[in-house]
């Protein structure tokens, strides 16, 4: 692996600025890797000319000091964004070949700061799965293995693609989309940083649409400050987006002093869920000991209705997701299967088109929202979802910040859990109260499980004060002081 690819986002800026390389030579380098990493399913197309013709726009940007704040960074960018010309899929049958006519706001904003595409990366179809085993193209695998077993583990989902690309070394960061924690969890998963910003922070615009509600763009990258650059060039109002807010997006890096001195940390008692191993909880006991070492202060909180929040997600994130999929019918594009009239022609379509998760979703979306059931379920659902949004803003009374674990067990198996999907649906357990109330969270790496995995803590903060969630960030990852590697890196795969 080139030691090009060993840099981190903020290292290779710096190594541009110095004229070390050139931006050309960067994207090569990370080509080359995502060559080599081919096996792990990554990505679901290459655009390597772009690329290089990107970087070479670059080169000559930095030449006339002209260079902007991602100037020549390889990115992948998850198939749910869509990119103008090149295939935007959701990793569904139901669009293949689908290339789209216009650029989402939050890639447009990112090549408009200089950033390079070396390509799409995989996802769960239409981000519906905790496991990158539902995408059309197949499952991907993390790079990372258990120690002495070398069996392919899941990434994460839905993120997972961006996930295991950033994790191999084959960009600089990438895309993500979080509806319930899917940019949390694989970030999780494979040992990288992963923020969801605040509801309204990133433009929807553009995105293809789970649950519309829910769904928000962020940052998968390999360090807190990487995070903090990627998420600057991906935020801002955007008035295509009626559920964009129109605030100023600071420089989130100047925030990531290294210092929780007076810091107000809420640790909440309920997310103590049963089952959950011992050495996840022994890893948030030892966050919590770094904070309090560092001089913040430790508090007790209660959020009642966090163990409402589960089924009030899976009530909520169908309906919206039945309503928002009704539009892929093999009229208007994508595919198109026969039919003797039009129902049976919308019927075949979709029968074909729609994967075994997202059927199943579709179909609970359409029940909660019958009539005779929306008050049962959907609009009892929508209540329970208020109270847990007041939850957190009690407890925010209190505190500045919540510090919890990020998922309920390291990665687990490719084709474990399949065949219960309640077993897969607990892997969001702790990253979806946050996304029911729209508030920014981030996952960093800090530490590793028996098996050797990646284990991550997760950060919730105030609605728009994704600063102090970098802030506290960037105390964690220095704490915590992980530097282990997958074993991909290390030639420890097939």
């Amino acid at each position: 692996m080139s030691r090009l690819t060993d840099l981190s986002l903020r290292e290779a800026r710096g190594g541009l600025t110095r004229r070390s390389f050139s931006a050309r030579e960067l994207t090569e380098a990370h080509i080359k890797a995502c060559e080599a990493a081919r096996p792990l399913n990554a990505y679901m197309a290459e655009t390597f000319d772009q690329a290089l013709a990107m970087a070479d726009e670059s080169d000559r940007r930095i030449k006339a000091g002209q260079g902007r704040l991602l100037e020549g960074m390889p990115l992948g960018i998850k198939d749910l964004f869509c990119t103008k010309g090149v295939a935007s899929t959701a990793c569904s049958k139901i669009l293949k070949g689908f290339k789209p006519p216009y650029e989402s706001t939050v890639t447009a904003k990112l090549w408009e700061a200089g950033a390079v595409m070396v390509g799409k990366t995989s996802m769960d179809e239409f981000a519906m799965g905790s496991s990158n085993m539902t995408s059309c193209y197949g499952a991907v695998t993390n790079p990372w293995r258990r120690k002495g077993d070398n069996r392919p583990l899941v990434p994460g989902g839905s993120s997972g693609g961006s996930a295991a690309a950033v994790a191999a070394r084959t960009c600089l960061g990438a895309t993500g989309t979080d509806t319930g924690g899917s940019i949390r969890q694989p970030a999780a998963f494979c040992g990288l940083v992963g923020l969801k910003p605040t509801y309204g922070r990133c433009s929807r615009w553009g995105i293809i649409a789970f649950a519309s509600s829910l769904d928000q763009a962020g940052p998968i990258a390999r360090s807190v400050h990487d995070c903090a650059l990627l998420l600057q060039g991906m935020a801002g109002y955007d008035r295509k987006d009626s559920t964009s807010v129109d605030k100023p997006v600071p420089d989130y890096t100047t925030v990531l002093s290294g210092s929780v001195k007076g810091l107000k940390v809420g640790v909440p008692e309920e997310y103590l869920v049963e089952g959950m191993p011992d050495e996840i909880d022994e890893l948030w006991q030892k966050g919590i000991a770094w904070f309090r070492a560092a001089g913040a202060q430790v508090i007790d909180i209660k959020l009642p209705h966090t163990k409402y929040a589960l089924p009030t997600y899976y009530i909520i994130a169908p309906a919206e997701c039945s309503s928002n999929l009704a539009r892929y019918d093999g009229v208007r594009f994508g595919l198109r299967e026969k039919g003797g009239d039009l129902t049976e022609l919308y019927s075949n379509t979709r029968a074909a088109g729609f994967g075994a998760e997202v059927r199943r979703r579709i179909l609970i979306g359409t029940y909660v929202l019958s009539a005779g059931y929306y008050d049962a379920y959907y609009l009892k659902a929508q209540k329970v979802r208020a109270r847990i949004a007041g939850d957190f803003r009690e407890a925010f009374k209190q505190v500045d910040i919540v510090l919890t674990p990020t998922a309920p067990s390291p990665a687990f198996g490719i084709g474990e859990m399949m065949d219960d999907p309640i077993a897969m649906y607990l892997n969001d357990v702790f990253t979806v109260p946050a996304s029911l109330a729209g508030l920014p969270a981030m996952s960093v790496p800090a530490g590793l499980s028996g098996d050797g995995l990646p284990l991550g803590l997760q950060l919730i903060g105030r609605p728009f004060d994704e600063e102090t969630v970098l802030r506290a960030g960037g105390f964690l990852e220095t704490a915590a002081q992980f530097t282990a590697k997958p074993a991909w890196l290390e030639g420890g795969h097939a």
